[in-house]
């Protein structure tokens, strides 16, 4: 799963953020992947609802996050505040030394369902 790393913080996350006024979920979604990722999304399909504790905030902040999958429509690229994409399995994800834990969550849904490794 394609994971970006924002410049400054060294743990990486999903490609995503706030629901602007007036956006939907998914209206959000094709924003923030064109500002991040420097591409569009298609094939787009509902994933399902993650919560966790937001990771680097005050703690017990909780994350709310709805995720989708997806087709990139190209060779996506670090754009706006991201520094750095890497592709990870859920093994490389879950061994770094930082982890997000809503991202953990997705990688471990991905992975029951045997789409990633």
């Amino acid at each position: 799963m394609l994971q970006t790393r924002s410049a400054g913080k060294s743990v990486f996350y999903m490609a995503g953020g706030k629901i602007d006024p007036g956006e939907t979920p998914e209206m959000a979604l094709h924003r923030e992947i064109r500002e991040e990722l420097g591409v569009g999304a298609r094939a787009v399909s509902e994933l399902g609802v993650f919560e966790a504790e937001a990771y680097g905030h005050t703690p017990g902040t909780q994350l709310h996050m709805t995720c989708f999958l997806g087709e990139l429509t190209a060779e996506p690229r670090p754009s706006g505040e991201i520094a750095e994409l890497r592709w990870f399995t859920l093994g490389e994800y879950a061994g770094m030394d930082e982890v997000a834990p809503g991202s953990l969550l997705v990688f471990q849904r991905l992975h029951a369902l045997g789409l990633i490794d």
